[in-house]
């Protein structure tokens, strides 16, 4: 039996002899602003990459100014990251009143960073402005960095000028993802694993089950070890904390801390198959775990893990 009437997943009323249309099919010409309904415009918004509950303090937050304000071209560049690639929205400004000609962005990077697509040289008037895009890929899950300089020529000058862009810093957390995995694996993925970053704990901190969820949010990581485990009025916690990249790379941490006279001391330790994950992820680690105290000149240890 077939109702008049049925509803779809979103709650809609829909007749079962309603027309269905494929925006893929239509030309050109024939695609109206009316053609793009809501669900189409969703679907866009999937396809590129666009979080809806994304506001715009977090968009703001991908923005990085290039170059200074009293700097003849004034440039920044919103950072949107895609998993293996890096997608760089560049906005250059003419602040002055020469046209620019022969206008190159130059790019490099540092890290396990590649880039595929340079941006193209440009014209630009007199306090005039241009986008232009450059795609990078990554390869691996490490902190990377991206740098260059801006290059022009301007229509009263015979020099070519150069100014020198801030550096654009890859955080790990864009790839870090939380998983889960049996204690069996974990023991022997930290006796086969060839890197460890042991970070001293240095905290304002001052319960052990409060640090430990600090580290977890922070790392994004998930915590294997059982809540029943970690109930309790104690001093002292060990937990391991476990991860996958989006590369496949497996992350281990392993917290053991306990309280003396109201603070939290002990160490963290982090093992990986390559040292760019063990490093980013110890510096990620180093930076967060203070809490809200200023920050000091870390010491931790990077050396071959033993089995």
């Amino acid at each position: 039996c077939i109702n008049a009437t049925d509803k779809d997943d979103s709650g809609q009323l829909v007749q079962p002899d309603a027309m269905i249309s494929f925006r893929q099919l239509k030309s050109r010409r024939g695609l109206g602003a009316s053609d793009l309904d809501l669900d189409d415009e969703g679907d866009l918004k999937k396809a590129k990459g666009l979080d809806e509950t994304q506001g715009l303090s977090e968009q703001l937050a991908h923005v990085h100014q290039l170059t200074g304000f009293s700097d003849p071209v004034y440039a920044e560049a919103k950072v949107t990251v895609h998993d293996y690639d890096i997608v760089l929205d560049i906005l250059v400004i003419n602040r002055t009143q020469h046209t620019l000609t022969n206008l190159t962005v130059e790019l490099s990077t540092m890290g396990d960073l590649k880039l595929v697509e340079r941006p193209q040289n440009l014209t630009i008037g007199p306090m005039d402005f241009r986008k232009l895009k450059a795609n990078i890929k990554v390869s691996s899950t490490e902190t990377g960095q991206i740098f260059g300089t801006i290059v022009y020529d301007s229509a009263n000058s015979v020099d070519t000028t150069y100014v020198n862009l801030n550096e654009i810093h890859v955080d790990i957390m864009d790839y870090i993802r939380p998983a889960t995995c049996s204690d069996a694996a974990f023991r022997s993925m930290w006796a086969e694993f060839e890197w460890e970053n042991k970070v001293a704990v240095d905290t304002t901190i001052q319960e052990v089950n409060e640090f430990l969820q600090h580290i977890v949010d922070s790392t994004n990581m998930l915590c294997l070890t059982p809540v029943s485990a970690l109930g309790g009025d104690c001093n002292f916690l060990a937990a391991n904390l476990y991860a996958k990249s989006v590369f496949g790379e497996d992350a281990l941490v392993n917290v053991s801390v306990e309280k003396v006279e109201e603070k939290v001391e002990g160490y963290i330790r982090i093992r990986a198959k390559t040292q760019g994950i063990a490093l980013s992820l110890g510096d990620r680690i180093t930076l967060k775990q203070r809490s809200k105290e200023k920050p000091k000149q870390r010491s931790k240890e990077i050396a071959p893990a033993s089995a």
